[in-house]
């Protein structure tokens, strides 16, 4: 399945700002089951280009002159296919699985979350019983967030044991989709790894697993590990207004 992706950010500030560094995740990479057909990023000034600790390709953003308002335009287009499971991280060296068994202060169970996850203690480690967990999590709280979800997710799974990251990107959502409902800027589900498949994707979100609507951005242990858009103001600024515009069209 192929898709076309506009995805535009603009800051506004009270005062200019002089100097600021963002960080920017927002340019998808070649994955088992996702191919860019062709991307480009589109800012307010030269940004560099690397990759982070965990595989996402990272543009840093630098700007030393006074500014009202920060522009950055991310769009592109990608193919998703039906392969059901994900051998291992992006090209390079895969980062251990082991890495994401560890909370963080987003992903740690407390005291009810870890009583909700032990009712699937048994079947945690099948594709079967994950199903059932994401189904459940989606139940608990239909209304919440794609964040808040995914983190619950996340959290049930570490503590039975289960690797589990974070993954940001996108979710079409047609107008007569099932998967009806995701953030406002971009989406957010969980991929959990299991020995015999490697990484598999589950969208507690919607309840599903995930399928050819889904485009993946970045990964991490949690969402400030993979957030589109991070930043540091040095001097300057004020108060700060962001809008967000996002566009995914099935070709």
């Amino acid at each position: 399945m192929k898709f076309s992706i506009t995805h535009k950010f603009r800051y506004t500030y009270d005062s200019p700002v002089r100097v600021s560094t963002q960080y920017l995740r927002l340019t998808p990479r070649d994955t088992a089951r996702q191919t860019v057909l062709d991307w480009s990023l589109d800012t307010a000034g030269q940004a560099m280009r690397t990759t982070d600790g965990y595989g996402n390709v990272l543009h840093v953003l630098t700007i030393d002159k006074p500014v009202s308002e920060i522009a950055i335009q991310a769009e592109g287009s990608v193919e998703t296919s039906p392969t059901l499971d994900e051998p291992s991280d992006f090209t390079g060296v895969p980062l251990s699985p082991l890495l994401f068994l560890r909370p963080t202060g987003l992903t740690r169970a407390g005291e009810a979350l870890g009583a909700f996850a032990e009712k699937f203690r048994r079947s945690a480690g099948t594709l079967s019983g994950l199903r059932e967990l994401a189904a459940a999590i989606h139940g608990k709280d239909p209304g919440g967030s794609a964040a808040d979800a995914s983190h619950a997710f996340i959290a049930c799974c570490r503590h039975l044991g289960v690797p589990a990251r974070y993954v940001c990107g996108y979710l079409y959502t047609g107008a007569k989709h099932p998967n009806a409902r995701m953030a406002d800027a971009s989406h957010a589900w969980v991929q959990v790894y299991l020995p015999e498949v490697g990484w598999k994707g589950f969208d507690p979100t919607n309840g599903v697993i995930t399928q050819t609507d889904h485009v993946r951005v970045a990964v991490g242990r949690n969402y400030v590990d993979a957030t589109p858009t991070s930043g540091t103001i040095y001097v300057g600024g004020g108060g700060e207004t962001l809008s967000v515009e996002v566009a995914l069209t099935r070709r």
